[in-house]
């Protein structure tokens, strides 16, 4: 097959999953990957995609559906790109994230496993998310179905979520299964308020428009914060929607803005103004009070970061003499976590204000027991380091998806920890760093966590122990 006009294929028999989402069929002994789509499926797949190796398409007819699918409950299933898996039983997602997970340490990591303990599932399958990030539109995506249509369709602005792949292309959402505490009410309500008040949407590829982006954070202690990113300064129009807003849901904790005239969405290097309410809201956990601002890291999936975290501190084996180093501490989650288990620990982050937050938590907590610095790893973490504050006798790293320099990793194999617990968000990038260290240390336990029912991601922890 060249690579010419894409085909469309008849009658494609869909056979496994496969990563990120999307299913996998086998058309002249090369790959088809094909979203929204159940092993058992029988459909017709429009080709978008040539390769020497494999192809992409989607679904444009279906001719029978797998007796292993269930019925979507979102109404905005396969437009949005989220939760790409509610077609599948949760009990298969669970089984399918494990598997890739042992098949990533074993093929790349090219480790021995043992202890291999069931994935531990998630209570809620659905409003499960405590933050959620939504963009403003000045048009509307329009599905395929309705651009083929013959009438003409209204392109309305949208609030909702980018459609993945494509930067300036975003779903209007009604209703989002993700997230409870009023976010829905708050989101639709902006929406109507801007379009009863002739505010305008942004538009993205144009760069101009009024209405950015909109962050909504609940609690586990049933707090909200709401964060409305507008693209430049309007103080009349900023603040009569604002005080509508706080008018209507006065359960809002934290209302903050910011002007973002940047290119992009990201807020990490902008100034969050409050507005009204407070400048944070806290989480809960086992007791511990964590202060989270409108930077901060947390887990999005607040019951099963208490379930990660307590299956990381179980790994680790903490009799309460140890020296703990944690890498990659955030706001010090982690850190204060297991401080009541060890004599000392000792948090290492890249972004500042994420270690300011991780020192507030201990204050908050009267934890006196804790250390944070802030710098990059590879450089923070050193001979000189380890010598002015200790021997680590165990090691919990929990890095970015990217995981871990090669540095640090050579890092830590010098620094020989009795037991390295690695906490990671992508189980590939985990086992490359696994082989690297395979030859000091051997895996002693696998526990999979899943923090996000109906995707594909997984979190996973690795306890080692030196060889």
């Amino acid at each position: 097959m060249g690579r010419g006009k894409k085909p469309l294929l008849e009658n494609v028999e869909i056979k496994k999953i496969a990563a990120e989402g999307k299913s996998i069929a086998y058309i002249d002994e090369k790959i088809l990957f094909v979203p929204n789509t159940v092993p058992g499926d029988i459909v017709d797949v429009q080709v978008t995609r040539k390769r020497k190796s494999f192809l992409e398409g989607f679904v444009v007819k279906t001719h029978k559906l797998s007796e292993l699918r269930v019925e979507p409950f979102c109404p905005h299933f396969g437009i949005c790109g989220g939760c790409k898996w509610q077609n599948l039983p949760y009990e298969m997602q669970l089984k399918f994230k494990q598997q890739e997970v042992i098949d990533n340490l074993e093929r790349i990591g090219k480790v021995e496993l043992q202890n291999i303990s069931p994935i531990l599932g998630s209570a809620q399958t659905t409003l499960y998310r405590n933050k959620l990030e939504f963009t403003f539109s000045s048009k509307r995506f329009l599905t395929r179905e309705e651009i083929g249509q013959d009438t003409d369709i209204e392109r309305t602005p949208a609030l909702g979520f980018h459609v993945p792949g494509l930067f300036d292309k975003v779903v209007d959402i009604d209703t989002c299964y993700l997230q409870g505490g009023f976010s829905n009410e708050i989101r639709n309500f902006i929406k109507r308020y801007a379009l009863e008040h002739g505010l305008k949407f942004f538009d993205i590829r144009n760069q101009e428009g009024f209405l950015r982006t909109l962050i909504i954070r609940t609690s586990s202690t049933g707090e909200i914060m709401v964060v409305l990113a507008f693209f430049h300064e309007d103080r009349e129009n900023r603040e009569a929607l604002l005080d509508a807003l706080r008018q209507q849901f006065p359960q809002i904790s934290s209302l903050m803005y910011v002007i973002n005239e940047k290119a992009n969405d990201t807020l990490t290097d902008q100034e969050i103004i409050r507005y009204a309410g407070k400048d944070h809201i806290f989480e809960e956990m086992e007791g511990l009070k964590f202060k989270i601002g409108p930077k901060s890291f947390y887990q999005t999936n607040s019951e099963q970061a208490y379930n990660l975290y307590s299956r990381t501190r179980e790994l680790a084996g903490l009799t309460g003499k140890e020296t703990v180093y944690d890498l990659y501490t955030g706001t010090g989650t982690i850190a204060n976590f297991v401080a009541g288990k060890a004599a000392k620990v000792i948090g290492i982050e890249y972004v500042p204000e994420a270690i300011e937050d991780a020192k507030i938590n201990s204050e908050l907590n009267s934890i006196t027991n804790t250390v944070f610095y802030a710098g990059d790893m590879k450089d923070v973490l050193n001979d000189d380091f380890i010598a002015a504050h200790g021997h680590p006798d165990v090691i919990i790293t929990d890095p970015p998806r990217a995981g871990m320099h090669p540095d640090v990793v050579a890092t830590i194999l010098k620094a020989a920890p009795d037991r390295i617990v690695y906490v990671s968000c992508n189980s590939a990038t985990q086992a490359r760093d696994l082989h690297l260290m395979d030859a000091q240390y051997k895996v002693m336990a696998v526990q999979s966590v899943d923090m996000f029912p109906h995707t594909h991601h997984v979190e996973n922890i690795v306890l080692l122990h030196k060889r």
